[in-house]
């Protein structure tokens, strides 16, 4: 189970110095998707540059232009990107074929679907790594609801991404659910020490994963 370090609503230089106190903690850097609306390709060559062995995933967000999106984001050096679970079934399809012949990942970020129907569609498109995503006006309702996992059941070959507020007190609940990987954004990056935050929500996967 890896620990994605999710990036948002922070500047460049927080973005870059978050990153160096947790690099040994986490194994996936997120740009995410306001990082990339306030910098650009530019901030994701500078990660890439400065950490050029970590796994870097672009939160594109895409919905449209799918081809043209994904290679912004893999010619950046991203190793990922995503694209929204209701976007046309061609601009999947098109994103999942660069990342083919690319040699990348696209994530299919689940956010808005309540139907197991749309899950079967995207299986048969060939997604093989989905997001589970609570955004962040839905927080406000309250703390990440592991039913959500329902909806992948049966789903044995998918891959599942986690995110949506985890923190100290859910992540427990959400490791228990045994997802690829957790998503952690402001529980680490507006922490008062975000490598020791980092640090203890690594060893609760893998305390819980041992």
């Amino acid at each position: 189970m890896k620990l994605q370090l999710a990036l948002d609503r922070i500047t460049r230089d927080q973005c870059i110095g978050i990153i160096q106190d947790t690099e040994k903690e986490i194994d996936i850097i997120e740009v995410g998707t306001g990082v990339i609306k306030e910098y650009g390709m530019a901030i994701v060559r500078e990660i890439r540059e400065r950490f050029p062995d970590k796994t870097i995933f672009i939160d594109m967000k895409t919905c449209d232009a799918g081809k043209h999106e994904a290679l912004q984001a893999f010619n950046a050096g991203a190793d990922m990107t995503s694209v929204m679970a209701f976007s046309a079934d061609s601009t999947i399809k098109d994103m999942l074929h660069t990342a083919s012949q690319t040699g990348n990942r696209v994530m299919v970020d689940l956010l808005g679907v309540h139907s197991r129907d749309r899950i079967k569609e995207l299986d048969e498109l060939g997604v093989n790594l989905v997001s589970l995503h609570v955004g962040k006006d839905m927080q406000a309702d309250g703390a990440f609801n592991t039913s959500l996992f329902s909806l992948l059941n049966g789903f044995d070959e998918i891959e599942v991404a986690v995110a949506g507020g985890i923190n100290m007190d859910t992540i427990s609940a959400v490791v228990r659910e045994n997802p690829d990987t957790i998503i952690v954004g402001s529980a680490i990056t507006k922490a008062e020490n975000p490598q020791k935050a980092a640090a203890k929500m690594k060893s609760i996967i893998q305390r819980m994963n041992a």
